[in-house]
C-alpha cells in the first residue's frame, strides 16, 4: 500500500480540500481538509475517512491509521498554531 493508494481511494470517495498522507510499512498517517466535516464529532470525521479504507483494514494490508480531519476553517487555525510552537 502507497501513499498514492490511499490518496486515490480518498479522492475518489470523499470531496476534500485537502489531503495529506504518509505511509510507513501498513502504517498510514492521513490529514484531510473538507466542509464536509462541519458540524461533525470527531468521531464521525474519522468514520468517513475510515469507510473507504475499510477492505484494506480488513485485509491486514494497512493495520493502523491515524486521523486528523478538519474543516476548511480549522486546517487554518491548526497551521497557523503549528507555526507558533
Amino acid at each position: 500500500m502507497t501513499t498514492d493508494d490511499i490518496k486515490d481511494l480518498l479522492s475518489a470517495a470523499l470531496e476534500l480540500d485537502e489531503l495529506i498522507v504518509k505511509v510507513d510499512g501498513s502504517h498510514a498517517s492521513i490529514t484531510a481538509v473538507s466542509e464536509q466535516f462541519s458540524d461533525l464529532s470527531r468521531v464521525k470525521k474519522q468514520q468517513i475517512i475510515y469507510a473507504p479504507l475499510k477492505d484494506l483494514i480488513a485485509s491486514g494490508e494497512l493495520h493502523a491509521v491515524s486521523i486528523k480531519a478538519y474543516t476548511p476553517t480549522e486546517w487554518q487555525r491548526e497551521k497557523k498554531l503549528a507555526m507558533l510552537s
